[in-house]
C-alpha cells in the first residue's frame, strides 16, 4: 500500500520534463541486529512499498507481486539463519519478462527443501532458482519468476 506522498509522486511529475521513474530494481540492506523473522518483515514491508512502482503497467501485476513477497520472504528466512556475512541483502530485478529475486550472502549452498521446508514454496512458484558466489564469502541465492 503507497502512501498519500506516494501516490501523488507517481501521478504528478516532478518537472515537466522530469517525469518520476524508478530503476529496473531495487536492493535492500538489513543489518546485523536483525534476527530472522524481523529481517523477514523489514525486507517484505520494503519490497511492498516499492514493487507497485517498480512493476507498473506488467501483466498480472498483484499475482506476480504476491509471488515475489512470498519467495523473497523465504529466502531472506534461510539466508538470515544461514548468513555469511554481518548484512542480509536482497535484490528485486525486473526486466520485462521475469522478476528475479536475489538475497546473499548464506554461508552455504542452498539447502534442499526437505531441510528447509518454506524452499518448496520457492521452488513451486519461480521458473529458476540458482546460487553464485556473493560478495562477502557466500552465496547469493536467485529465483527468477515469469511474469
Amino acid at each position: 500500500m503507497l502512501s498519500s506522498a506516494e501516490r501523488g509522486l507517481q501521478k504528478k511529475p516532478l518537472a515537466p520534463w522530469q517525469p518520476l521513474t524508478m530503476d529496473s530494481n531495487v536492493a535492500y540492506s538489513v543489518g546485523p541486529n536483525a534476527a530472522p523473522a524481523k529481517a523477514m518483515a523489514r525486507t517484505t514491508a520494503f519490497a511492498r512499498r516499492t514493487l507497485p512502482m517498480l512493476l507498473a503497467g506488467a501483466e498480472r501485476e498483484d499475482a506476480v507481486s504476491r509471488d515475489v513477497l512470498a519467495v523473497l520472504t523465504e529466502l531472506v528466512d534461510v539466508t538470515a539463519r544461514h548468513r555469511a556475512s554481518t548484512d542480509v541483502t536482497s535484490w528485486i530485478t525486473f526486466d520485462g519478462v521475469d522478476v528475479t529475486v536475489s538475497v546473499g550472502d548464506m554461508g552455504r549452498t542452498l539447502p534442499s527443501p526437505q531441510d528447509e521446508p518454506g524452499l518448496y514454496l520457492v521452488h513451486r512458484v519461480a521458473d529458476d532458482v540458482g546460487q553464485h558466489e556473493g560478495f562477502d564469502g557466500g552465496y547469493v541465492t536467485w529465483a527468477a519468476i515469469r511474469v
